[in-house]
């Protein structure tokens, strides 16, 4: 095993998945600039997720388009010239 190649400093932190509205407490050493308060009181920097296992198809079974970057509204820009006119 390598040594000194693992960070060492993990805190507690807030995962939200913002597509579902679900959150919970993990621990985690990615950089975050936003904070926010939890359920017990403390104030816990803010990991923002767009898709997670609580809004998965894979997990929830359920069929659910997630649509973040606006790519099918630039896909049809881009190629609405070339759309039948009937």
């Amino acid at each position: 095993m390598k040594k000194d190649i693992h960070p060492e400093s993990y805190r507690t932190v807030v995962f939200k998945d913002f597509s579902c509205d679900e959150a919970w407490l993990g621990r985690s050493c990615a950089p975050s600039r936003d904070k926010i308060v939890w359920e017990d009181g403390n104030e816990y920097p803010l990991i923002k997720l767009e898709i997670s296992s609580a809004s998965h198809p894979f997990f929830t079974g359920k069929m659910k388009f997630v649509d973040t970057a606006g790519r099918i509204d630039k896909f049809n820009k881009k190629f609405a010239k070339f759309a039948q006119k009937s």
